[in-house]
């Protein structure tokens, strides 16, 4: 054999298994889903700030951020527990990463408790789909539009971290699950850093 046939099959042997730039068919599914539901809170974001120069008389009934401003430290935190039991996951600690699951399941709940009231707060002040008492009833229709949607992201990221969490310490997931429902995770919480300007902020009371 000469010594070019020996190189050659030198540098064969040292080829990568597989293409150079896979990624696991979960995760990819899940950035998939993210781009695509990326869109549509950016097509419901577009309209509302269409609807919301468009109206001459669009109300602002919200007097304090103190509520808000819970929810979103609340969310936010429940990303650094959700990274958190991701590396207790990568650590093979399935106790930790089971327990930082559910604490960031439960500050899921929290969040959406907080939202269920205030929806209600705002229903008790006469506020519909379709009227309320400060000015056109299109604000209605799109504050619980987009924060309903967003609300429906978060009941499904509880339900989807319960069930991941029981699994994953029955031995039926495992770290690459943790790491794909995180992924989502994330994606919730940073939607809600673009609603709470556009809805919220821009919309509190002189």
């Amino acid at each position: 054999m000469s010594q070019a046939d020996s190189t050659l099959e030198g540098h064969a042997a040292g080829l990568t298994v597989g293409p150079a730039f896979s990624i696991p068919t979960k995760k990819l599914a899940m950035w998939l889903f993210v781009i695509a539901d990326t869109m549509t809170f950016a097509a419901c974001l577009l309209a509302y700030g269409f609807l919301r120069n468009g109206s001459a008389d669009w109300p602002r009934p919200f007097h304090s951020i103190t509520n808000v401003a819970l929810m979103t430290f609340i969310l936010l935190s429940s990303s650094l527990t959700m990274l958190i039991g991701l590396r207790a996951a990568r650590a093979r600690d399935k106790a930790a990463a089971f327990r930082w699951t559910m604490i960031t399941a439960a500050a899921g709940m929290l969040f959406a408790l907080l939202h269920v009231r205030e929806w209600l707060g705002l229903i008790d002040e006469g506020m519909t789909l379709f009227k309320n008492p400060w000015g056109t009833g299109l604000f209605g229709a799109s504050f619980f539009s987009i924060t309903g949607l967003h609300l429906t992201h978060v009941t499904g990221g509880i339900i989807a971290l319960v069930v991941v969490g029981v699994r994953y310490r029955g031995g039926r997931y495992n770290a690459d699950d943790i790491e794909v429902l995180g992924l989502y995770w994330h994606f919730v919480d940073l939607v809600w850093m673009f609603v709470v300007p556009l809805v919220y902020l821009l919309n509190l009371a002189h």
